[in-house]
C-alpha cells in the first residue's frame, strides 16, 4: 500500500484556519478523492478544529499533514490528519455550555465523533495531535451512535 504525505505551514492567525481547509480541499481532490464528497467535508470539519485548536490554544505556528492513501478506492486505508504544534500541553476536551450560541467547547467533541482514532503525543519540543477517518460508511455509522456510546 503507498501513501502520499503532504504538508502545509500554518501562522498562528486565525485567518489561516480557512486557508488550511481549501488546501486540503485541494490535496483531496488531488488525491482522487471527491472534495464535495462525506468523507471529505468530514476531513475539512476535522482539520479546521484542530487548526483551530493549535493555533487559538499557542498562539505559535503549526504543520498540518495529511497522510492520504495513493488509490482511495483500492485501498481501504484511513486518511491521517496531523497538527504538530510548539506546546507540550495536553489537549483537553472541554463541554460547550448549555447556551446553544457558545462558540467554544465542541472542537474535540466533534473530532471524537467523527474520527475512527485520534489522540496526541509529544513531539520534540511539542506535540502532535493525529486522527483517522476511514471509510464514509464508517464515520455515518460513529455519526449515529449516542454520544454516550463514544470512546
Amino acid at each position: 500500500m503507498q501513501v502520499l504525505q503532504v504538508q502545509l505551514a500554518v501562522q498562528a492567525e486565525p485567518a489561516e484556519v480557512s486557508r488550511a481547509r481549501r488546501w486540503v480541499r485541494a490535496r483531496l481532490q488531488a488525491g482522487g478523492i471527491d472534495p464535495d464528497s462525506s468523507i471529505a467535508e468530514t476531513l475539512v470539519l476535522v482539520v479546521s478544529e484542530l487548526v483551530t485548536n493549535a493555533v487559538v490554544h499557542t498562539g505559535c505556528p503549526a504543520v498540518l499533514r495529511l497522510v492520504l492513501p495513493v488509490d482511495p478506492v483500492d485501498a481501504p486505508v484511513p486518511v491521517r490528519v496531523e497538527v504538530a504544534d510548539a506546546s507540550c500541553t495536553a489537549p483537553a476536551p472541554r463541554h460547550a455550555g448549555p447556551d446553544e450560541d457558545a462558540t467554544n467547547g465542541r472542537g474535540l467533541e466533534l473530532v471524537d465523533l467523527l474520527c475512527e482514532r485520534w489522540g496526541w503525543y509529544p513531539d520534540g519540543s511539542g506535540k502532535r495531535v493525529w486522527c483517522e477517518i476511514g471509510s464514509t460508511a464508517g464515520v455515518c455509522e460513529r455519526a449515529a451512535q449516542p454520544v454516550a456510546s463514544v470512546r
